[in-house]
């Protein structure tokens, strides 16, 4: 299927359903939107990913099958300098793929275009009717679970779980993701968005994903969301950690980063305190211990120092870590200690 994502002012940096989509999609991308990009190419931003030209409009952009918002800005709202660009798709006939929480099936002038020229309007975000509490079963499934958690949120959650399952798969081992974000449903085909999920439903929607592939797969990689510390997301970590009844953790940081981001008055604890903190909530649920780290170099200039900076997450959490997109050999190495 062609895609075109829309990533206005906001690739690559804060454009992390786009980069997502790019790299472990299915799709065949043949357009990045942004305005402020307009001309370059993707490969000019980002390595390792597909490359695709970045223009200025849906005008720009070669005939497609799908418009895929590819922001998730805090709040998930609607910008309404990219209607135009929503609009044409639409009036092209064209799907639309949504992780925002604003709902644009509930857009009269979107839902009419939509009946008008054949299109189809998907809000990933919009989860399902039937949810309930949970009933504290995950554990009772054959696979193995892991969980991925992080010192604050875009710190490569969903990137370590695609990763750490895609590694797997090539090892022979039968894995399979459980996507918990709007980012891993585009790329799995699959799951609920547990940010939008009402909190008393929120371990229950995890515990019915694991239910669903528990006994069909030997371990499943839960993508974890938010940050137990985070000053407004830690609701739904807790609900994911115990939902999931995970058997192991791996602890997603980014090099550098010592402030909450987006509130940036908030300092970040130290690895070792996420650590505690992690296996300590999941104890009198279900015993889960931290088996390793991830950590994101993106920003780090040089692999030099990038090994540097692995070397002192790993001593401070006293297990294996690697950065599993920049280091291969990272990849497996984490993998074999998850494993």
């Amino acid at each position: 299927m062609k895609a075109v994502i829309l990533a206005h002012e906001q690739f690559p940096d804060r454009a992390k359903t786009a980069l997502g989509v790019l790299r472990y999609g299915d799709h065949d991308v043949v357009a990045v939107l942004d305005r402020d990009r307009a001309g370059d190419r993707v490969a000019d931003h980002v390595r390792d990913v597909q490359d695709a030209p970045v223009v200025a409009s849906m005008a720009d952009a070669p005939d497609a099958d799908v418009l895929i918002i590819g922001i998730a800005p805090i709040g998930g709202g609607f910008e309404e300098s990219w209607r135009p660009d929503v609009r044409a798709a639409l009036e092209s006939g064209m799907d639309v793929v949504s992780g925002l929480h604003h709902f644009l099936a509930d857009d009269d002038e979107f839902v009419a275009l939509a009946a008008e020229h054949g299109g189809e309007i998907d809000d990933v975000r919009r989860p399902p009717a039937d949810l309930g509490v949970a009933d504290g079963v995950a554990s009772d499934v054959t696979a193995e679970v892991v969980l991925t958690v992080g010192t604050d949120c875009s710190v490569g959650k969903m990137t370590v779980t695609e990763e750490l399952a895609r590694a797997a798969r090539d090892r022979g081992v039968d894995a399979a993701v459980v996507p918990t974000g709007q980012t891993g449903i585009m790329i799995e085909g699959w799951g609920t968005c547990v940010d939008r999920v009402v909190s008393d439903f929120t371990a229950g929607a995890v515990e019915d994903m694991i239910l669903e592939v528990g006994d069909d797969h030997d371990v499943l990689f839960v993508e974890g969301q938010g940050s137990i510390a985070h000053p407004a997301y830690s609701a739904v970590t807790c609900g994911i950690l115990h939902g999931a009844q995970p058997d192991s953790l791996v602890l997603c940081h980014a090099a550098g980063r010592d402030r909450v981001h987006g509130y940036e008055e908030y300092a970040l604890p130290d690895p070792e305190t996420y650590v505690d903190l992690y296996e300590s909530l999941a104890a009198p649920v279900h015993e889960a211990s931290v088996v390793a780290g991830a950590l994101n170099t993106v920003n780090v200039d040089g692999d030099g120092d990038a090994r540097g900076a692995v070397a002192d997450y790993e001593t401070a959490l006293d297990a294996p870590a690697g950065d599993l997109v920049r280091f291969a050999d990272d990849r497996e190495r984490v993998l074999e200690a998850v494993l």
